[in-house]
C-alpha cells in the first residue's frame, strides 16, 4: 500500500487535475492541436472517473499511487468523448462547464482531431515505460479501456443515443425503450465508470473477484449517475448545474424522466446506487470511501 494516505474530496480533484496536466508535453507541436486537447482536458469538472480509479486501487489494498497513469488515461478519454458529443453534427452544443465547447473556440476540424489525439494519448500514457507499471498490469489496463472506449462501450452507447434524439423512441413499445435506455446509460456513462473501477483493481493487482465486484460497482454507478443526470435537467438548479432545465425534454430526448417520470426516476437511481454498494460491501473496510461516493452521487437530484 502507498505510503500516503488516499487525499479527500477536493485535495482529490485537484492532484488529478495536476497529474491530468502533468500529462501533457511542454513545448508542443502543433500548438493550436494540444491546446485544443488542454483546452478539454485541463478543464477540470468532477474528476470523479479519474478518483474513482484511485478509490478502487485503495479499495482493493493497492498503492493508489501506481494506478495515478490509469486515472490520467480515463480522464483523456472521457474528454475525447465530451469534445466529439458537443459538436455540431452530434449535439451541437456551445457551452460546457461555463464555458465555450471545443469546437466553438477552435473550429469542428480541429476540435475533431483533438478528440481523436487524447484518445490515443491516453493509451500512450498507460503504456508509457516510465509509468512504472509491471507489463502485465500495462496490457491489462490497455485491454480494460479499449473494450471501454469502444463500439462495445462508450461509442456503442452514444450510437444508440444519438437514434434516439427527436422524438424517434415514443411510437414504439414501452419495454422495449427501456432496454434501450438501460443499453444507452451503461454504455454511453457506465462502460467507462465500470472500467474506471476495474482500472483500479488492475493497478492493485486484485484478483478475479475483487475485479468483477469492482466492475459491478462502477457499471451501477454509471447508471445511477446518469438517470440523475436526467433529474437534473429536469428539476435541477441552472445556477448549480450550469445547464438550462428541461432541455432534454424540448429536444425530445430519451431519458429516465421523459419516459419514467420524475418519482420512478428517483427509485431507479436509488436501487442503482444500492446495487453498487452491495457489490463492494465484501471487500471491508477499504471500501469505505467507494460507499461515501455512491450516497453522495444519488444525493445530488435531492
Amino acid at each position: 500500500m502507498s505510503s500516503r494516505p488516499l487525499p479527500d474530496g477536493e485535495e482529490l480533484r485537484r492532484l488529478v487535475d495536476r497529474a491530468v496536466a502533468a500529462s501533457f508535453p511542454e513545448r508542443p507541436y502543433p500548438e493550436r492541436l494540444w491546446e485544443s486537447m488542454l483546452y478539454t482536458a485541463g478543464s477540470g469538472g468532477k474528476r470523479l472517473r479519474g478518483s474513482l480509479v484511485l478509490m478502487a486501487c485503495a479499495a482493493a489494498g493497492g498503492d493508489w499511487e501506481k494506478a495515478l497513469p490509469a486515472a490520467v488515461a480515463v480522464e483523456l478519454i472521457h474528454a475525447y468523448s465530451l469534445i466529439h458529443d458537443d459538436l455540431p453534427i452530434m449535439d451541437d452544443d456551445d457551452y460546457r462547464r461555463g464555458r465555450p465547447t471545443n469546437h466553438r473556440v477552435y473550429g469542428p476540424a480541429i476540435a475533431l482531431l483533438a478528440g481523436d489525439a487524447l484518445q490515443a494519448r491516453a493509451f500512450a500514457v498507460l503504456t508509457a515505460v516510465e509509468n512504472g507499471a509491471p507489463p502485465q498490469v500495462q496490457l491489462a489496463w490497455v485491454r480494460e479501456l479499449a473494450e471501454a472506449a469502444g463500439a462495445a462501450g462508450l461509442v456503442g452507447g452514444q450510437v444508440v443515443d444519438w437514434e434516439s434524439e427527436a422524438g424517434r423512441w415514443e411510437q414504439e413499445e414501452r419495454g422495449k425503450v427501456a432496454g434501450r435506455l438501460e443499453f444507452i446509460h451503461r454504455h454511453k456513462t457506465g462502460s467507462l465508470l465500470r472500467a474506471a473501477a476495474r482500472l483500479g483493481g488492475v493497478a492493485a493487482e486484485a484478483g478475479e473477484e475483487t475485479l468483477t465486484r469492482l466492475g459491478v460497482y462502477g457499471s451501477e454507478l454509471g447508471l445511477a449517475f446518469q438517470i440523475t443526470d436526467d433529474l437534473l435537467d429536469e428539476v435541477g438548479d441552472p445556477a448549480g448545474t450550469g445547464k438550462a432545465v428541461g432541455r432534454d425534454r424540448r429536444r425530445g430526448k430519451l431519458t429516465y424522466v421523459t419516459l419514467f417520470g420524475v418519482e420512478e426516476s428517483r427509485e431507479a437511481a436509488r436501487r442503482a446506487i444500492e446495487r453498487a454498494k452491495a457489490a463492494i460491501e465484501p471487500l471491508g473496510e477499504g471500501a469505505r470511501r467507494l460507499l461515501e461516493l455512491a450516497d453522495q452521487l444519488v444525493g445530488r437530484s435531492r
